[in-house]
């Protein structure tokens, strides 16, 4: 979809909660506060969320109506919103403690380009968190993109996975108010410039 398209849909109603995704509230409630990244951020709900908690986060997305929406709710001014490409935004290298891309959808070969620009930006030991509409859930009948083409699968999320250390690169179930949902889950962190494949430090 254009940002046009998005602007219009967020301008009708709030599309997701207040809250955070509660997988991505679990995974990242115990990490200490750094510098963070949300790209595709939308209304900033884990943009918010995670400065609450003490990040110094930068909310990206194209929908400037979106960012608006974050930007008018409680503590915005702790978050640096930028109204942005996903796909041609950067970070400098080495600059942030953990990225977040949560549910953004684009063909394959965009989603391998811009997730593997994100996994530059992290510092040695930073982390990756990429949660999004598995291509199953198109069969399970609880809504979601309905595009194959533009939703994640673990093969899909290998060629990533193979650029970090990889806590957990799986399918997983998802509730929702119309049943169980599938996404896919990739989580891990930029190994150490020591680390050889896999995260293995060399001798």
């Amino acid at each position: 979809m254009r940002a046009e398209d998005w602007d219009e849909r967020y301008a009708e109603r709030q599309q997701w909660s207040s809250e955070p995704n509660a997988l991505v509230a679990e995974l990242l409630a115990d990490l200490p506060p750094g510098d963070a990244v949300d790209l595709a951020a939308g209304e900033g709900r884990h943009a918010l969320w995670l400065a609450r908690r003490g990040w110094r986060v930068t909310a990206v997305d194209f929908s400037t109506v979106g960012l608006a929406r974050g930007r008018g709710e409680p503590d915005a001014d702790r978050v640096t919103w930028v109204a942005a490409d996903v796909t041609t935004w950067t970070a400098p290298p080495d600059s942030v403690d953990l990225v977040l891309v949560a549910y953004l959808h684009l063909p394959e070969a965009d989603t391998v380009a811009v997730l593997t620009r994100a996994v530059g930006w992290l510092r040695p030991g930073g982390r990756l968190l990429v949660l999004g509409h598995d291509v199953e859930n198109i069969a399970s009948g609880v809504g979601g993109p309905q595009e194959p083409g533009i939703l994640h699968s673990v093969a899909r999320l290998a060629p990533v996975a193979e650029l970090l250390a990889v806590d957990r690169l799986e399918q997983v179930h998802r509730e929702t108010p119309a049943g169980a949902a599938l996404d896919t889950l990739l989580w891990g962190r930029r190994p150490d410039r020591t680390a050889g494949p896999g995260g293995s430090v060399r001798p």
